[in-house]
Parts: structure tokens; sequence; C-alpha cells
């Protein structure tokens, strides 16, 4: 659906040219839900301005559909972004215009016919549930209701894609799951493509099936969701997972010695679980098919979109050979281990 090849973005100043994206590859398929997150100034917005032509890039192309939008004209260019719609953080709704008029404006510019444009902001207020409130104005809605106009104005169009930026920021927690529980529903019902990018882990863990970490203008980790927070790879995904799923274990669990004489080993383990393995009693089999001792230090659960997912940390003490053939166990039974100190 969108295939982004070798982009790179400069911006040149009096005095010095700043590198905004360096060579960025990456392909969104048709109807997922991916997720662009990165910190403020890594590159996330000038990256999805570039995919929409906001802004032009410096170098390398982009392909939404079957069109390389970087290489179109003008005229051309106009006409394929009816076909990608926006969402803004900041709602860009027209004061003097009403919710039904705001929905209708990109219709107006398209030149639909005004019987058919009608139905179609119809259509569309019922889909965000604000049928209601077609003759407010953007001063009598509140935050969540703005943002479900400026999410009707972007498919007023029937885009093949949806971007979303940073659309969920300016709002609060109750208000930022209605809407992403939206734009889930608008995904299912329309098979429609959303690409957005934040900040924000728990926006990745509500409603994307995948994701791409952004740091200082490259990305640097792509995955499915899931795998992501069973096992984030560098430390920037690490920080981000970390500030919605604790998974750091404190010092002195990491680092203390056992002080009594033992011919047993002590491992400290993470285990990851994810989906059905989440509800089985792994751990409890575990301690008594292989007679080690197993002690519980650290452990939650949450959902990633609608999986059960949880990190659970243990002190796993025994024989040596019996831990490991312990930890095969365990990876055999689907759960991802990682090893964080031999004491």
């Amino acid at each position: 659906m969108i295939e982004i090849k070798n982009l790179t973005k400069i911006y040149t100043t009096p005095t010095q040219e700043i590198l905004a994206l360096d060579d960025v590859s990456l392909r969104v398929e048709k109807g997922e839900i991916f997720g662009i997150i990165g910190l403020s100034g890594a590159g996330k917005s000038t990256l999805i301005r570039c995919i929409n032509m906001l802004e032009k890039p410096t170098r390398g192309s982009i392909l939404v559909g079957d069109r390389e939008i970087t290489a179109l004209d003008k005229e051309d260019l106009r006409t394929a972004r009816q076909k990608i719609g926006m969402i803004f953080q900041h709602f860009n709704l027209l004061s003097s215009r009403t919710v039904f008029e705001n929905v209708m404006f990109p219709l107006e510019i398209a030149r639909v016919p005004t019987n058919q444009a009608q139905r179609r902001v119809n259509e569309l207020l019922e889909l965000v549930g604000l049928e209601d409130r077609a003759d407010s104005y953007p001063a009598q809605l509140s935050g969540g209701q703005k943002q479900r106009v400026g999410i009707a104005r972007a498919l007023a169009n029937e885009p093949l894609l949806l971007l979303s930026d940073e659309a969920t920021s300016a709002l609060d927690p109750q208000t930022t799951r209605s809407i992403l529980e939206l734009l889930k529903d608008i995904n299912r019902q329309l098979n429609l493509t959303i690409l957005l990018i934040t900040h924000d882990m728990n926006v990745i863990k509500e409603v994307c099936d995948r994701v791409a970490v952004i740091d200082d203008s490259r990305i640097v980790e792509v995955g499915d969701v899931l795998d992501i927070f069973a096992n984030p790879k560098i430390p920037t995904t690490r920080s981000f997972i970390s500030a919605v799923m604790n998974r750091e274990v404190p010092e002195e669990l990491l680092y203390r010695a056992r002080t009594e004489t033992s011919p047993n080993t002590t491992k400290l383990i993470r285990i990851s679980f994810i989906g059905a393995s989440a509800g089985e009693p792994v751990i409890s089999n575990m301690v008594r098919k292989f007679d080690i001792d197993a002690n519980i230090l650290y452990g939650n659960v949450d959902r990633v979109k609608d999986t059960p997912f949880g990190n659970l940390t243990l002190e796993m003490i025994g024989e040596p050979d019996l831990i490991i053939q312990a930890m095969e166990y365990l990876h055999g039974r689907g759960l991802e281990i990682e090893v964080l100190n031999d004491v």
C-alpha cells in the first residue's frame, strides 16, 4: 500500500543543513494500522508530511498504491492527495463553519455534486457518532468531538490511506481511548490503511498491527507490535515500552548474591507471555516437572491490541542441568525467555 525507498529530507538554512530523515525505507501493507513512534525531533512528523507531499523529499521515492507520488506534477499530486486523508493534532477546523459544513468542505473542493456530497456527510457523521451535532460550531464541541469531526472530514473523499499526526496527544486519556476505538472500527469497517505517528506507546499498544521506531532521523526497529513488546532489540524501543509496561528489574534484585554455600545454580530470567499462554499454569507445571524452585520477583499482565501479554521475572534455583531443561521447557511452550543474570 505504501512503499518508502531511501527517503532523505534535508532542511537548508542560511547557516547549516539539518538532516530530518536519513535514508528511510519502509513498507505498509493494505488494510493494516501501522504506527511510527519516536521522540520529539526524531523525524516522524517530517516523514508523515513527506508521504502526502506537504514536504518535498530531498531524495528517495514514495509509492502510495500504484502511484509514485514523489514523481507527480502539481495537478496530478492535487488529485492524488484527495485519496490521502489527514487527521491533525489540533483539529484544524474552520471556526466559522458548522460541523456539517466542515465535513462538506473537502467535497466542495473536489466539486462533488451537492446532493451526493450531502449524503456522504450524513453517512460520515453517523459513522463518527456526531449526527446530532451537525449544526454545531467547533467552539461548542469538546476536544474529542472536534477530533471526530476531523476524522469525518479526512474520510470525506473516500481515501485509500488515512494519516494521523499525533491525533490524540491533545486529548485526555478517556477521550483518547474512544478515538482509538473509533479508528479501529473505521479500519475494520472500511478496510482502510491507517498510518499514525505518536510519541505515546499506549497508542501503539491499543491499535497498531505493526510499528516502526524512528530515532535520530532513521528507522531503527520495525516489527509486529506483539513481537516488539515481547523482544525489543534496542534501548530506544525498550524505553518506550517501559513507559507503559514496566520491564525493569530493581538493581538490588538483579545484582544480589546468594551467600549460602550450595551446589545449586540461581538464574534470574524474564518470561514474556503472549496470547493463550498468558492463562496457562506453565510455572507450576515447570516446578513439578523439573524439581526446581521458582521465586516470583515481579510480574504484570496487560493487553497489546486485543491479545493478552505479560512479563514475569523469576529467580530459578536448582541443579544446573535441571534449570537448563526447565528453560528449554518454557521455550517449547512458546514463551520468550531472557536471562537477566547468573548468580
